[in-house]
């Protein structure tokens, strides 16, 4: 059983940065494909960004150019660097493994989730 935990999530102005961790135990770092979700206040869980044992990553194109996507396999550990925040990415965000070697963008196609953390972004 694969236990990932969330941190990093705060209050930001617009146009502010914030970086999330997502720390990963109980499993082979290497046999997942790890992905970021968040969800809005009365919206769906959304995909957001993922990244592949080798470093592989795909955006949503809401994020692409703002947000980074990364991991580190020595600390079984993935990051979101989030810069250029707007209002319309207050959400919880959610840290999801996959037990696949490919992109996985769909929430369904992942085994794992974390219990995600709170992004506000103020006007």
């Amino acid at each position: 059983q694969v236990q990932l935990v969330e941190s990093g999530g705060g209050l930001v102005q617009a146009g502010g940065s914030l970086r999330l961790s997502c720390a990963a135990s109980g499993g082979t770092f290497s046999n997942y494909v790890m992905g970021w979700f968040r969800q809005a206040p009365g919206k769906e869980r959304e995909f957001v960004a993922t990244i592949t044992w080798t470093g592989i990553t795909y955006y949503a194109d809401s994020v692409k150019g703002r947000f980074t996507i990364s991991r580190d396999n020595a600390k079984n550990t993935q990051y979101l660097q989030m810069n250029s925040l707007k209002p319309e990415d207050t959400a919880v965000y959610y840290c999801a493994a996959a037990r696949r070697q490919w992109i996985v963008v769909g929430a369904g196609q992942y085994d794992y989730w974390g219990q995600g953390t709170q992004v506000t972004v103020s006007s």
